[in-house]
Parts: C-alpha cells; structure tokens; sequence
C-alpha cells in the first residue's frame, strides 16, 4: 500500500492518522472542510513532499486524481455541541460524504476505513459494549443526528461489502482525548480542563455518576492504523478504545488535583439520552490486532493539560 486518502484531515483525530501513515512511508491525501478541523492542525505538514492537502467538502462528489490504496472516512463533527450546532451537515457527511467516499473506494479498489462511534450503542442494555450488541438507539431523539447517521454509514458500508466486495473495515471508537482537541471542544476532558485552569466552576450533567472510558489519540491512532494496514479484516467491525471505566465525578476531581485547581464542582440536569455507561469490550481488537492501549489516564491527561496551556497562550484568533 501506498498511498492513502483521509478525509477530516484536520480534525483532532485524523491530523494525527495523517502523521502516522506519513510516518509509515505512504503519500498522504488530506481533505477536509474546515468545519470543525483546523488548519493549525496540520500546518507542519504543508511543506512534506508526501502529504497533500484538498480543501473539499466530501457531502459533494469525491474525484481524487491517481492510485488510492486505502480511504479513511473520519469527517464529522464529533463532539455533542458541534452535531448540535451543525445537525444536518453531520448527516449530510456520514450520508452523502460515506455514499461519495466509498464510491471513491469502489473505483479505485481500495480498502475502505469507516470512523464509526460508541454512540451507535446509544444507551446500553449491556455492558462492557461488545461488537455484536445491537445498541439502544432513541432514533427521533436530539442525539439521533449522530447516532443514527454512523448506524446508517455502517449499513453502507456493509452493503458495499456483501454487494461489491469492497474490503470495508467498520472502527467503532470510543471517548478519545489528548492534543490538537480545541479549546472550546465542548467535550467533558477539554471542559474540566479549561474550566479548571480559569477557576471556573468544573460543570457536571447529571449526578457524576456515569461512567466513560477514555482512550489518549496515540493508542487510537495506533489502532486504527493496524486495522487498517491488517490483511484480513475485510467486512469486520472493531470497538477501539480504552476499557479502563471511570465516572464523570472522578474524572472532574482528578483533572482538579493535576491542575491544583480550587474550582468547585456543580451539577446540572442530565441531557436528554445521554448515556449511563459507556465502556467498550476491546477483547476482540487485542486478539485480532494485539492491540491494547498503554497511556493511562493520568498520565494523558498531563499531555493533554500541557496542550491547552500552550493553547490559551496563544492569540484568540489562532485557537
């Protein structure tokens, strides 16, 4: 393989894949919109001989001149205020953008990457999540935009498969953290982060006792990257996350013991479906891919700290 096409190329997680496939040696083709992605994310890389940059928005039709090997979906805006903020361009992205990019994949033979979401669990009636749970989805509910919009890319993407044949491969990824997030992300680590750093109080939805698990972006990168280049994983779905379970209060308490913050910590009602647990079963990533994560959770959340630091010293326009 040699030459690989990621679109959301400069969002959080995939500036980094970018970074790793460079890294392996494969010319890089990145696109993106800017909607949610930054250009600062992948600013490094313009001057790379082996990278180039699209600015496209994929919800159009896809051309890409020349070889793909492999084409990695990762655009969309991922975080519950940006779908919020932009509901019908995130399912216009993993409709129209999945339908547009896999065309792409089937024309040029190329194996097909799909960043699907824990989401497409909803509210789940079981626990750790396993590949082979259904989900409890509220399908007309606020969070459907997103939810519903991954369940039906990974239709797609299937139907492809048993249709086509195309080599599909659907990552199904879990709460993931770490540099390149924005600041104003709206996700619970970029939040505890910053509302610690300015002394504000650290919010927290519900009573803080629901559970997530958090995965630092180097061993999801690392992830997606093996099942990506594996030879043998055509029509598979892999859960890629972190199964160490934390609750929403400890993560505040322990994001205000790194920083040595004084911030309180208030409460505020749930949002409507949002999940009680969320914890994925990685049994069948380690065994498939050897793949486990090895960053734990303090120790991302320093790198992540230090990141935001940087962040907030920077000039407004810039973040």
């Amino acid at each position: 393989m040699k030459t690989v096409l990621i679109t959301g190329a400069a969002g959080f997680i995939g500036s980094h894949l970018c970074d790793r496939f460079l890294k392996e040696g494969f010319e890089v083709i990145g696109m993106d919109n800017f909607l949610t992605g930054s250009p600062d994310n992948i600013a490094h890389l313009f001057g790379d001989p082996k990278f180039r940059f699209v600015q496209y928005n994929v919800t159009n039709y896809v051309y890409v001149r020349g070889a793909i090997d492999l084409v990695l979906h990762f655009a969309c805006p991922a975080s519950p205020v940006d779908y919020m903020n932009f509901p019908i361009q995130t399912m216009k992205v993993d409709s129209l953008g999945t339908l547009h990019t896999i065309g792409l994949a089937k024309a040029k033979n190329a194996r097909y990457i799909f960043a699907s979401t824990s989401e497409v669990y909803g509210d789940p009636a079981v626990h750790p999540q396993r590949e082979d749970y259904w989900g409890y989805v509220n399908p007309v509910g606020p969070r459907s935009i997103y939810d519903e919009a991954k369940r039906f890319s990974e239709a797609m993407a299937m139907a492809y498969h048993r249709e086509h044949g195309i080599d599909v491969r659907i990552l199904r990824i879990f709460n993931t953290f770490g540099p390149r997030m924005r600041v104003n992300d709206g996700r619970v680590v970029p939040n505890f982060i910053l509302q610690s750093m300015k002394g504000e109080p650290l919010t927290i939805y519900g009573d803080g006792s629901q559970t997530r698990s958090f995965c630092y972006v180097s061993d999801l990168v690392e992830g997606v990257f093996c099942a990506a280049i594996h030879e043998n994983l055509a029509g598979q779905v892999l859960n890629l996350g972190n199964p160490t379970e934390v609750t929403i209060l400890d993560l505040a308490r322990r994001i205000k013991a790194l920083l040595g913050s004084q911030s309180e910590i208030i409460f505020r009602p749930l949002p409507t479906d949002d999940p009680r647990q969320r914890c994925p079963d990685i049994g069948k990533a380690r065994g498939v891919l050897n793949w486990n994560p090895a960053v734990g959770l303090e120790q991302g959340l320093k790198e992540t700290i230090a990141h935001f630091s940087r962040r907030l010293k920077e000039p407004a326009s810039t973040k």
